[in-house]
């Protein structure tokens, strides 16, 4: 009853979403709480509905979410997938898993992304263009950008259980608010994403600037 209030009080709180959310947590996490995945998603959904549908000049609400899984998972990860899968049937599911990408479902895009690193990426950007030879005089932001595998700039990125980020979307996050949270990714409540997303609103974005 009071974490169903305190949940309500939180919601009454939050005027403005960010764009795209991203989670950043490590194979241990996914192992000790794969079904996270799934529910933080149904979250999203739920808190972009409930503000929207109170303050409809609030925006578009939460558009993206991407979920970072850093290598090693600790076990055959075979077993944790129809867990992932389940968020095909809230969302659109967009599955990375090393150089493979699977799709299903429809609605909000939720991107997850395992095993994949941030210098890899931009490697393989170098790479293609080398191999397309894009002259180094023609590439700019918009040219490098055309060759990322994600193309998704993260309002907001969160991280459980630690204060360190992962080398993902190195590029994309440049300019994103950072969140850690103390609370390990298998305890994660909806009151502790609550709390991110209003906290997020009053934070002043420079861009760089």
């Amino acid at each position: 009853m009071i974490y169903w209030l305190y949940e309500y009080l939180l919601k009454r709180q939050i005027t403005e979403l960010p764009g795209h959310v991203c989670f950043m947590i490590s194979g241990q996490d996914l192992a000790d709480a794969p079904e996270k995945l799934a529910l933080i998603t149904s979250w999203c959904v739920e808190v972009s509905e409930y503000i929207l549908k109170r303050n409809p000049s609030a925006g578009k609400g939460i558009q993206g979410i991407t979920f970072h899984i850093s290598t090693p998972v600790p076990e055959e990860l075979s077993r944790y997938l129809s867990e992932v899968r389940k968020i095909g049937t809230i969302s659109h599911l967009i599955l990375h898993v090393g150089n493979k990408e699977e799709t299903s479902g429809k609605g909000m895009d939720v991107v997850v992304a395992i095993g994949n690193s941030g210098r890899e990426e931009i490697t393989a950007c170098i790479r293609r263009m080398a191999q397309d030879h894009i002259r180094p005089e023609n590439v700019d932001e918009k040219t490098f950008e055309s060759y990322l595998t994600f193309q998704y700039t993260p309002d907001v990125v969160i991280k459980s259980g630690g204060d360190h980020l992962t080398d993902f979307l190195i590029w994309q996050s440049v300019y994103s608010e950072l969140f850690f949270s103390d609370v390990n990714w298998k305890y994660i409540r909806k009151v502790d994403f609550l709390r991110v997303m209003r906290d997020y609103q009053s934070r002043v974005r420079r861009f760089g600037k």
